[in-house]
């Protein structure tokens, strides 16, 4: 099992930036496929982007693509979630989540990841 704390959300301007931190626990993080999933309020969640095991694949959102980039560090038991160029629509609490499954086309999907974290509120003011 596996116990994920997001940190690093907070209120910014349009235009600016923020990253986001998953701390993971367990000494298994690097068997897991990582992803990020925001929800706003009154919507569904929906996926941001996702990250294999060792790193050497992403996935996107069309709409944030060139915008936001995942990364992990399986040292630290950290994934991240770099956020350029905000814009007020992107306003949602961020999860982070944790798939026991290798790499798949499946990463878009809530129901593919095993363990979440509790989020952490972005909020871009205009």
């Amino acid at each position: 099992q596996v116990q994920l704390v997001e940190s690093g959300g907070g209120l910014v301007q349009a235009g600016g930036s923020l990253r986001l931190s998953c701390a993971a626990s367990g000494r298994t993080f690097s068997r897991y496929t990582m992803g990020w999933f925001r929800q706003a309020p009154g919507k569904e969640r929906e996926f941001v982007a996702a990250i294999s095991l060792s790193g050497g694949s992403t996935g996107y959102a069309d709409s944030v693509k060139g915008r936001f980039t995942i990364s992990r560090d399986n040292a630290k038991n950290v994934v991240y979630l770099q956020m350029n160029s905000l814009k007020p629509e992107v306003t949602a609490v961020y999860y982070c989540a944790a798939d026991r499954a290798a790499w798949s086309g499946l990463y878009t999907t809530t129901d593919a990841y095993d363990y979440w974290g509790q989020g952490t509120q972005v909020t871009v003011s205009s």
